[in-house]
């Protein structure tokens, strides 16, 4: 944590800022180490403040001992006060965290507290870009959560069956991944039967499967804050002729992907290795979502791999592989694995069996 920290303090010069108050929640938990529900971070290159109130100063303590612990009162005085001891005068703020409320609360006790020097700066995305790389301690509890994510997939799909409704097995899957080692599941899991899998994000609900039709599951665990995701689709007996020449169209597309992508490619190149192939089999209006996104403390972060991203792919950068075919009235096909980018290409952390 505490050579997070510092990365981020080192950045503020180049930034023109003496400080930055961080109010993202994972950020503030991938800076400090903290997992209460309130708090915000001051980085200087001298300081470091992490502010919350009183129900959480004594767990503030504990998790994050390289940080100064203040406690938060009513109005705004402790930050105010922070900032005229550290002599900041270019604040800079999360610009797609804070609210304009919190903002105008925070100049309004800038200005009563006679404080006029201090001006705030707008600031997008200075720690997201040090939270795209993972280091050991993130890669654990990733590979933590994967596996728990692909031990339930594992477990839970044989057993799935024709009359089962999708909450039933959205259940089963959840309860699995629990049972093996997750603290929570990483967002609602999907289970899509049939013609419902023609939309990506559909919600399981009272559908029962039947035999033979395509069955969309997308599902993740959490381990100590960090998340896996993974897809993968089934069938209960035979699948008919369409879903085989489906299932290998976006098989092989993401095999293709996982296989060829190098460090040094876009998000959109990288996305194309894909794309490519499903679209000249005559599906591209059909691939309607990007191919993958970077998972960590959130289950979608940077970086980005789909179309119009210019980020470029570097070692250590965690994300997901997943094309899918949609088809309006039959349902759809999504595979999708969690990859790490190395120096000499991808390596798949995510080994339930397709």
């Amino acid at each position: 944590m505490r050579e997070r920290t510092a990365q981020l303090a080192d950045r503020l010069p180049d930034k023109e800022l003496d400080a930055i108050l961080i109010s993202t929640p994972k950020n503030r938990r991938y800076l400090s180490g903290f997992t209460g529900s309130a708090g915000y971070l001051l980085v200087t290159p001298q300081r470091q403040v992490l502010f919350t109130d009183s129900r959480y100063t004594e767990q503030a303590a504990s998790q994050s001992p390289h940080f100064e612990v203040i406690p938060m009162k009513a109005g705004l005085g402790w930050l105010v006060d922070a900032l005229r001891e550290t002599g900041v005068s270019r604040l800079g703020f999360e610009s797609d965290n804070m609210t304009v409320a919190f903002y105008n609360r925070v100049l309004e006790a800038i200005k009563e507290k006679d404080l006029g020097g201090t001006s705030l700066i707008a600031t997008s995305g200075i720690t997201d870009e040090l939270r795209v790389f993972k280091d050991k301690e993130e890669l654990a509890h990733l590979q933590k959560a994967i596996d728990a994510s692909d031990r339930a997939m594992e477990a839970v799909g044989p057993t799935i069956q024709a009359g089962m409704s999708e909450k039933e097995v959205a259940w089963r899957m959840e309860m699995a991944m629990r049972e093996f080692g997750a603290d929570n599941i990483s967002f609602d899991t999907i289970v899509a039967a049939g013609p419902n899998g023609a939309m990506p994000h559909h919600r399981p609900n009272d559908t029962v499967i039947a035999a033979g039709e395509p069955i969309v599951i997308d599902m993740g665990a959490q381990v100590g804050g960090y998340c896996s995701d993974i897809t993968r689709t089934v069938v209960v007996d035979e699948p008919d002729e369409t879903f085989h020449r489906i299932y290998n169209l976006v098989l092989g597309a993401q095999l293709t992907a996982i296989n060829t992508m190098r460090p040094g490619l876009t998000g959109e190149e990288c996305d194309a290795l894909s794309r490519d192939i499903i679209a000249g089999a005559g599906y591209g209006g059909n691939f309607c979502h990007s191919l993958g996104h970077g998972v960590g403390l959130a289950v979608h972060e940077n970086p980005r791999v789909g179309p119009g991203a210019d980020n470029v792919l570097q070692p250590n950068m965690v994300f997901t592989v997943e094309p899918g075919i949609y088809i309006t009235g039959w349902g759809g096909v999504r595979i999708e694995d969690i990859v790490i980018l190395g120096e000499d290409g991808a390596r798949t952390l995510s080994k339930a069996g397709k």
